[in-house]
């Protein structure tokens, strides 16, 4: 299976399992009466939303570039993060109103068992299907799926903290407990959203490369210094899983226009094997007239390239 199938394929995953833990939660926490059971069914809603964006994200991500958008379509990606960040946000609110709500009235958990069976199958099933969205994402450096695993590994641990709730409250009888943990679980979560909402902004804005890329790239420069005069002008953005560079290369006069060309798809190559998947573009400008503190020797270079020099054709101008 390739790696866009397969990141549909998680992200329908996804959508199944919340549309059957939202459904199960919020009929649950109705009938026991409980905040945190029902602040659980919010979240996985929220969860449910944010799936549905990622599937989308996914696909529209996966287009090749069209005339309308020449680089792709991998800032859908981050998009989709942005979104699901804000969704988190607004499920934090509405969690700490009703919980807040709870401490002022009073509450009263009826049925605490039928609470502790839908929060452990909650925890379980979303322990599964994040690692399965971790993986993916990672492989195919999907921001959408990975704010989709995210928002389900922070549901595992806040289906777990609502069941050591409950289970607490069944043996104490103190129910203040159930609006108190609905607060743990909006706290929880707001580290979550704000880690999503930054990532997303970093990519819509084109930060730079992180610094291991970075430099990774001005590595080969360095290691090839010797085919060029002086390179400046490096950047770099990222856009899903692909990594736009650029850079102005600073090349003798008397180079060779063909051999200017070789260099600078060596170069590109190089740059290719360390960061798979980047789009590197290439400006060459002359350097200095009479720029001879530099060397260059046209045979040398092409063998440094593994090239032999080609001869033009009889009758040509050479």
């Amino acid at each position: 299976m390739n790696l866009d199938k397969r990141k549909k394929l998680a992200a329908g995953i996804s959508i199944a399992s919340n549309s059957i833990l939202v459904i199960g939660k919020f009929i649950v926490g109705f009938l026991i009466g409980s905040v945190s059971v029902i602040s659980e069914a919010v979240h996985s809603g929220i969860d449910l939303v944010a799936a549905i964006v990622a599937f989308v994200a996914v696909r529209e991500a996966g287009k090749p570039p069209d005339k309308a958008h020449p680089f792709g379509h991998g800032k859908a990606e981050s998009i989709s993060g942005f979104f699901e960040g804000l969704l988190i946000l607004i499920a934090i609110v509405i969690i700490l109103k009703e919980a807040i709500h709870k401490i002022v009235v009073g509450s009263q958990i009826e049925q605490v068992d039928l609470g502790l069976l839908i929060m452990g199958l909650s925890a379980v099933l979303n322990f599964f299907v994040s690692r399965n969205l971790f993986a993916v994402a990672k492989k195919s450096e999907s921001l959408a799926l990975e704010a989709d695993a995210l928002h389900l590994s922070t549901d595992v641990f806040t289906s777990l903290g609502v069941f050591i709730g409950l289970l607490l409250i069944k043996i104490t009888d103190i129910h203040i407990l159930d609006p108190l943990f609905a607060i743990a679980v909006a706290l929880f979560i707001a580290h979550a959203a704000y880690d999503i909402i930054k990532r997303s902004i970093r990519d819509l804005m084109d930060e730079r490369l992180s610094d291991d890329e970075f430099n990774a790239i001005e590595t080969v420069l360095d290691e090839h210094n010797e085919l060029f005069i002086d390179y400046h002008d490096l950047r770099s953005r990222k856009s899903g899983n692909k990594r736009e560079i650029d850079l102005h290369l600073v090349q003798r006069r008397d180079i060779l226009l063909a051999e200017a060309h070789d260099v600078c798809d060596h170069i590109e190559d190089e740059i290719v094997k360390i960061i798979p998947g980047a789009h590197v573009t290439i400006h060459v400008e002359p350097g200095e007239p009479f720029d001879d503190g530099h060397w260059y020797d046209s045979d040398r270079l092409l063998r440094h390239l593994g090239l032999t020099r080609q001869q033009p054709p009889p009758g040509n101008i050479p």
